[in-house]
């Protein structure tokens, strides 16, 4: 995805700051957690110097100091979410292939969606896009109530069975078109979509509730803009976040199967 290391901040002073121990607490969805809010010694994090470099390195220094965001960005096992061939690449600033033609998300801009989405205990949401289930595994841990649509069903049903082993809960994984939204759902607090549009699909606008955050890229199939769309008294306002490159979101609601660069 989007290669954001030129967006890195000039203040510095939150550099060698440690992530705090207490992102390990009771309702994260791991063993890990569980030891500690029991009192018991944990078991090594895996990856852990490497999760911590991506906290400090990736996403503080370039802006991203939301503590709520940072945890789940910590806690949430990325490494479980991309093939065995990148398992070392996993924390790395970069996107992976994750097979299908789809990729997981560079560690920045998942952060970055998520913090500008401002995802609350409860909030239901839509993700268009499901890929590995990364995404979703975030948004599940900040306590959204989950719907995510991936048209591809091998990977629909790989991150369904990959969501269930790790106990993340609330997330219900539907196989589809989600350029379409999924109407049964709406309205939605929150849609993100995790593919690029030529424009805003109309039927997401109109599953998007009175006061929601829609993140999204918009663009043409090689440069997009990360946008930010707000609903508020059925009027739509836009904001530009980050420049970015995403695979294309195919359906109805963006671009077409076949044909032209997509062939």
């Amino acid at each position: 995805m989007l290669d954001a290391s030129a967006r890195q901040s000039d203040d510095d002073s939150n550099l060698n700051v440690p992530v705090a121990l207490d992102f390990l607490h009771a309702s994260a969805p791991w063993d890990t957690a569980m030891r500690l809010a029991v009192g018991t010694t944990p078991e090594p994090v895996p990856f852990e110097k490497e999760r911590r470099e991506m906290i400090e390195v990736q996403l503080r220094r370039r802006g991203i100091r939301d503590e709520r965001v940072l945890e789940a960005m910590f806690q949430v096992p990325r490494h479980e979410f991309v093939p065995p061939a990148f398992l070392k690449a996993a924390y790395e600033d970069r996107p992976l292939p994750i097979g299908q033609s789809e990729t997981i998300s560079q560690p920045y801009i998942v952060a970055a969606m998520t913090l500008a989405a401002r995802v609350e205990a409860g909030d239901k949401a839509l993700e268009v896009g499901t890929g590995s289930g990364y995404q979703a595994a975030i948004l599940a841990y900040l306590g959204a109530k989950l719907y995510t649509v991936e048209r591809n069903l091998q990977l629909a049903e790989a991150a369904r069975e990959r969501l269930a082993r790790l106990k993340f809960a609330g997330i219900e994984v539907i196989g589809g078109d989600g350029s379409e939204g999924y109407p049964p759902a709406a309205p939605y607090q929150i849609i993100l979509v995790t593919a690029a549009a030529p424009d805003v699909p109309p039927f997401l606008l109109e599953e998007l509730a009175e006061g929601g955050r829609m993140v999204i890229p918009v663009g043409d199939l090689f440069h997009q803009d990360l946008l930010l769309i707000l609903k508020h008294h059925q009027q739509v306002a836009r904001r530009v976040l980050d420049p970015c490159q995403f695979v294309p979101l195919i359906g109805k609601g963006g671009w077409p199967e076949r044909g032209g660069p997509l062939l």
